[in-house]
Order: structure tokens, then C-alpha cells, then sequence
């Protein structure tokens, strides 16, 4: 595969009528691509979709937001099939959650940590500040509270998905030798741009979030894996490099920090 769409949904119930339609297309557009569970439920499907095809892997957690206690011994049996290649989406949501819940959304956390610790797999972070937050202390920033809580109990690659932070987000995230993942949404706005031209493309993964932020010219679709190229794109724009150059030298670091 040329090209790895890094973080997608292709589990939810917005694949249900056409879903191997949308992985027939990924494979058409030579892109491979890691299917992410955010509770129990969908990481097993992710886990089942990884087993029946070739190029699809799977990453196993619970979504910051979802809030229940999580359920380690259960999560440890799926984190040993071979076709489970990180723990997440985990981390901080400060958007969506209320003050009462961060106590065991934290814990949740941790227990993610430890479980990637303990398969000797990465982390794939999912991070929002508070709304209209661009606070990037220690006690107030999800990104800065995040990476040091990695940097305490980590012992294993990080990626951030969908990043959103600043450039202090950057340098810190740069310190822990993390990785950073783009979205659609580098098409359609240049709010991206300052920080992907910050960020060593060693250190550039590509996704699409899908079913969500579908990329120009596909805006106000459902997203789907294939449609990551159009994000590989924006990416060598902003960054002023040839495109495959982009494409290679993403491939690479898929290769490097999942193993795949």
C-alpha cells in the first residue's frame, strides 16, 4: 500500500449498507488503513474487519468520552491477536466532558498506558482542550497535562491523532519523540499550516477520521479511508515537497511506529 489512512471508523454503523464497497475503493486507491475501536464493542469489530483483510489493522481502547470503568483483563485478551497494533483512542477530552467525570476519564487513561506498557504496543492519544481554550500550562491544557502523564508512565511510541494544539504543544510533544496525525480538515482551512510546517515530516502521520471531516473536494460526505490521498496532498502543498516524497516518507513512519 502507497498510502495509510491512520485512524478511521470504518466499524460504525455509517459503513453498515456499503462497507466492503468502502474497502474495495481504500484498495483501488492503494491504501491501507487502522481501524479504531472507542469501547469494547467496536474494538472487536475493528479486530474482526483487521482478520478478514489484508491491509487493515486494528487499534484497541475506549474513547476518552465514553466514561465507563475500563475493563483491563477484557481489553489485554484482544490486545494479544496479532492483527492489534496500538491501544486507543485514549487520553484527554476537556471539550465534551463535564468536571465530575474527568476523575475516572484520567484513570481510564492510565490503565491504557499501562496496558500498552504491558503488550509492548503505541498509543494512539485522542486530546481536546476546553472550549476556546488555548491554554497550554501544565494545569489547565489537556495537550501539556497529556504529555505528562506520558512522559511518567509511557514506555512505549505515542501518536496524536487529529492534533488540534499549539506550537508550545508542539515543542513538548517533540520532547517525548510523539507523533502528529492531519485530517481532511488541512484541505479545506489553513489553520494547520503554521504547525505542519513546524513539525519534522519524520514525524507527519495521515488520517481520516472517517466518517467524519471528509476532505475537499469531498466536503459534506461521509469520509471514507480512500479519500486520505486528498489529505497526503495537502500535506506536501503546505510543506512544499513533492507529493510522493510526502506519500514515502509517511509510509515510513507508519512502518517504524506500528510496524505494518
Amino acid at each position: 500500500m502507497k498510502y495509510f489512512d491512520i485512524h478511521g471508523h470504518i466499524n460504525f454503523k455509517d459503513f453498515d449498507t456499503d462497507r466492503d464497497a468502502v474497502i474495495t475503493r481504500a484498495r483501488e486507491a492503494g491504501v491501507g488503513m487502522i481501524v479504531v475501536g472507542t469501547d469494547l464493542e467496536s474494538s472487536r469489530q475493528a479486530i474482526a474487519l483487521a482478520e478478514a483483510n489484508e491491509n487493515i489493522y486494528a487499534i484497541i481502547g475506549e474513547h476518552p468520552t465514553d466514561n465507563a470503568v475500563f475493563d483491563y483483563e477484557k481489553f489485554l485478551e484482544l490486545a494479544q491477536n496479532k492483527k492489534v497494533i496500538g491501544i486507543g483512542e485514549c487520553g484527554l477530552d476537556y471539550f465534551h466532558s463535564k468536571p465530575e467525570e474527568l476523575a475516572q476519564q484520567k484513570e481510564n487513561f492510565l490503565e491504557q498506558i499501562r496496558l500498552a506498557n504491558e503488550a509492548g504496543k503505541p498509543l494512539m492519544l485522542h486530546i481536546r482542550e476546553r472550549k476556546g481554550s488555548k491554554d497550554s500550562s501544565v494545569e489547565g491544557g489537556a495537550y501539556q497535562e497529556a504529555i505528562q502523564i506520558i512522559k511518567k508512565h509511557a514506555k512505549v511510541p505515542v501518536n496524536f491523532h487529529f492534533f488540534a494544539g499549539n506550537i508550545a504543544d508542539v515543542q513538548a510533544a517533540l520532547e517525548i519523540e510523539a507523533t502528529f496525525s492531519f485530517t481532511g480538515l488541512v484541505t479545506f482551512t489553513k489553520d494547520y499550516d503554521e504547525i505542519i510546517r513546524a513539525i519534522p515530516l519524520e514525524n507527519i502521520m495521515s488520517e481520516t477520521d472517517c466518517p467524519f471531516v471528509a476532505p475537499a473536494p469531498y466536503r459534506g460526505k461521509r469520509c471514507e479511508p480512500g479519500y486520505v490521498v486528498e489529505t497526503i496532498k495537502a500535506i506536501a502543498r503546505i510543506k512544499g515537497e513533492e507529493q510522493g516524497v510526502v506519500a514515502e516518507q509517511l509510509r515510513e513512519n507508519v512502518r517504524r511506529v506500528w510496524g505494518v
